[in-house]
C-alpha cells in the first residue's frame, strides 16, 4: 500500500503538475500533503468474496483480508508506515484459519522532493502488485497467479531502502534495498519460493539479500524491470560442507528477475509481466531437505481492458488476463517432475468502481494444470486438471 503512495509521488514528479485524485490518506502522508507537522493518519482496505467452482461443484464465501493503516508524519522530513493484515476474518489457536500479519513497519527519511530512504520492514520493488496490492487498483478478483507464485507478493522483509529520480532523464526512478535472506528449507515444487518468506519474524541475518528496479514513466506508460538476488542458506556451517552448499550473506543464492509494461490511453489499458527465478543449487537442497523443488521458474501473463465508463468519474472495466506459470521449467537433477505445477489461467470479467474507492468485480477464471505425477500422491484421489468458476467480490480502500 505504501508503495502504491510511491508511484503518486513519482506521478507528481514526472508531470510536474498537482495529482488531482489521491486515493487515500496514506497517499496524503506519503506526498507530504499533510500541512501539519505532526499529524497521525488511518487508512485501509480489503475485500469480501464469493466463490463458486462450477467443475467441483462447490461454493463459499470469505472475508479474504482486513488491512488497516496506521501512520503518522513527525516532521516535515521523517514519517512512520504501518499495515496490520487480517485474512480469513479470525485466527483460532489449534484449528486451520487465517493469519495475523504485519505487512509493513517502517520509518521513511526524506532527503529531498526526489530522494529519501525507508527503514524496517520493507516491501521492495518487484513486478507490479507487489507494490500495488489494494484490491481496488487492480482487475480480477485474486492478485494475479504469477505474481503471487514467482515473484512471490506480497514479498517483504527486514532491511533499508534508498528511492530516487533522476534529474538527468525525466520520467526515470530508481531504487535499491538490502534485506534479510531466505529460508531454503520453506521452498517448494508446488510453491516456489514462496514459504522461504521470514516476512520479519525471526528472520536468519547471516544471510542477506540485494534488490534493484529501474521504474520509468513516459505520457501514458509505465515500465519496470527489477532484480533480486538473495541467500538461502541457513544451515549450520558442518551441514553446508557436507553438501558442498555456497555459505556466507549470498550462500545458496536465489536469483529472481522480472520486466513488466503498462499502457493506458482513453479507456483502453494494457498490461505485462514476466518473471524468471533460478535457484542454481536446487539439487543439493533437495538432498538435504528434500523439497524437489526446480532449478529454474517461469511465469508470465497479459491482460487488456476497456473502461466503458471512463468519460466518467466512474469506472466499468471489461478485462481478460492470461496467465502462465511453469514451476518446473527447469528441474534439478534429483527432482521429481511433475506437470500438474505447470498452471494456466484464464480470467475474464467486470470491475465496477462506484467510487474510486470501492470496487464491485465478477470473474470467470479457467484453470488448466498438467497431468498429475501419480507417484508423488495417493492415486486413488481423484485429479481434476481443468477447472471453471464464477467469483464475485465487494473491495476497498481509503
Amino acid at each position: 500500500m505504501k508503495n502504491r503512495s510511491i508511484l503518486v509521488v513519482f506521478a507528481l514528479l514526472v508531470s510536474g503538475q498537482f495529482y488531482s485524485q489521491i486515493l487515500t490518506k496514506e497517499d496524503s502522508l506519503s506526498a507530504g500533503l499533510i500541512k501539519s507537522n505532526s499529524a497521525t493518519v488511518v487508512s485501509g482496505y480489503g475485500n469480501i468474496k464469493y466463490a463458486n467452482n462450477l467443475t467441483l461443484k462447490t461454493a463459499e464465501t470469505n472475508v479474504d483480508r482486513l488491512i488497516l493503516f496506521v501512520g503518522h508524519k513527525f516532521n516535515k522530513k521523517i514519517a512512520f508506515f504501518s499495515e496490520l493484515e487480517i485474512e480469513d476474518v479470525k485466527i483460532e489457536g489449534g484449528s486451520p484459519g487465517g493469519e495475523f500479519a504485519i505487512e509493513q513497519a517502517f520509518i521513511k527519511f526524506d532527503i529531498n522532493r526526489s530522494n529519501y530512504i525507508s527503514a524496517g520492514l520493507l516491501i521492495p520493488r518487484l513486478g507490479i502488485i507487489n507494490e500495488n496490492h489494494l484490491p481496488t487498483t487492480f482487475n480480477g478478483n485474486d492478485r494475479p497467479m504469477v505474481e503471487k507464485y514467482v515473484i512471490p507478493a506480497t514479498f517483504r522483509e527486514v532491511g533499508i531502502a534508498y528511492y530516487g529520480t533522476s534529474q538527468k532523464m525525466a520520467g526515470l526512478n530508481y531504487s535499491v534495498a538490502v534485506l534479510n535472506g531466505l529460508n531454503g528449507e520453506g521452498f517448494s515444487a508446488e510453491k516456489g519460493i514462496r514459504g522461504g518468506r521470514y516476512e520479519g519474524a525471526g528472520a536468519n541475518a547471516n544471510t542477506l539479500a540485494v534488490t534493484a528496479a529501474l521504474l520509468y514513466y513516459k505520457n501514458n506508460l509505465r515500465a519496470q524491470v527489477s532484480g533480486y538476488i538473495g541467500g538461502s542458506n541457513t544451515l549450520s556451517s558442518q551441514d553446508a560442507d557436507a553438501l558442498q552448499l555456497s555459505k556466507g550473506v549470498f550462500g545458496a543464492p536465489v536469483e529472481l528477475v522480472e520486466c513488466n509494461l503498462q499502457y493506458k490511453v482513453k479507456g483502453f489499458q494494457l498490461k505485462g509481466l514476466v518473471s524468471f527465478i533460478n535457484i542454481s543449487e536446487a539439487e543439493k537442497m533437495n538432498s538435504f531437505y528434500g523439497n524437489n523443488i526446480a532449478q529454474n521458474i517461469l511465469g508470465y501473463y497479459l491482460e487488456a481492458g476497456y473502461n466503458l465508463m471512463h468519460k466518467t468519474d466512474k469506472s466499468l472495466i471489461l478485462f481478460s488476463r492470461y496467465e502462465n506459470i511453469d514451476m518446473t521449467h527447469k528441474i534439478a537433477a534429483n527432482s521429481l517432475y511433475n506437470p500438474a505445477n505447470n498452471l494456466q489461467f484464464l480470467t475474464s470479467g467486470l470491475t465496477y468502481l462506484p467510487h474510486q474507492g470501492v470496487a464491485i468485480k465478477l470473474d470467470y477464471v479457467y484453470r488448466l494444470t498438467g497431468t498429475l505425477n501419480s507417484s508423488l500422491v495417493d492415486p486413488n484421489n481423484a485429479y481434476i486438471s481443468s477447472q471453471n468458476s464464477i467469483i464475485l467480490s465487494l473491495a476497498y480502500s481509503f
